[in-house]
């Protein structure tokens, strides 16, 4: 066979944030699917590595996937992490962050406010974000 095949390491919970990417940022879904997945099953390691395990020959990476410039400020980063076994030629999709808005988005719908999807266990929090950057934009 030729190329890397794509695993997963819990593909349950991988689905379930791909979905939820999906639902909530279709480009980088979008980005994903055809561009960055084709990529790496051709070898491509797109990202930047985060570890390297010569011994067992695995290599990780973080690759940054495009997301609207606000909500990265509020939630971080839209990163899928990855691990790659070099003898096997297979790659593990371990997770896409941050996981945690994307699982509340997967179980219920997120409100939003200010056009910026809040979680419902931090509303006040992220509301309180949104607000502030807001002001200092405002000021610019």
């Amino acid at each position: 066979m030729k190329g890397y095949v794509l695993d997963y390491i819990n593909e349950n919970e991988f689905k379930k944030l791909e979905r939820a990417l999906k639902k909530y940022n279709m480009l980088a879904y979008k980005k994903l699917n055809f561009e960055y997945y084709p990529a790496l099953r051709n070898g491509k390691f797109v990202g930047q590595m985060t570890s390297q395990n010569k011994k067992a020959g695995t290599e990780t990476y973080e690759l940054k996937l495009p997301s609207d410039s606000m909500f990265t400020q509020i939630h971080g980063d839209v990163k899928l992490i990855y691990t790659v076994y070099v003898n096997e030629q297979t790659i593990m999709l371990n997770t896409i962050t941050p996981s945690d808005i994307l699982l509340e988005g997967h179980k219920s719908e997120l409100a939003t406010y200010k056009g910026i999807m809040i979680s419902k266990q931090n509303a006040s929090k992220d509301m309180f974000k949104i607000d502030l950057l807001k002001m200092l934009q405002d000021k610019q």
